[in-house]
């Protein structure tokens, strides 16, 4: 693999597809090529993804420490919630 030069769709810049990003995006299995440059692929994380609304966010409290936080989905009662610290002591890591 070598490295290729591209053009940001966003912003227009040109980047450069190392070798080595290409070796990372064919061992996770990536098919399409990146189409903006490392600056913009962050500021559009940051600001939640494809340009879409960002997710709604519902208050619980925490099943397990009691804490108040925030959850992407509307709690129903009927099952615990818990915050990020007590979810990932519950749920093992790749569950």
């Amino acid at each position: 693999m070598e490295d290729k030069t591209f053009t940001c769709k966003d912003c227009g810049s040109e980047f450069v597809f190392t070798a080595r990003e290409q070796h990372f995006f064919a061992e996770k299995g990536f098919q399409n090529q990146p189409q903006r440059c490392r600056e913009c692929r962050q500021a559009r994380r940051a600001h939640g993804g494809a340009g879409s609304q960002s997710r709604p966010s519902f208050t619980a409290v925490c099943a397990a420490c009691g804490v108040e936080t925030t959850v992407p989905f509307r709690p129903r009662g009927d099952r615990p919630v818990y915050c990020r610290t007590c979810y990932s002591e519950k749920v093992p890591a790749g569950v």
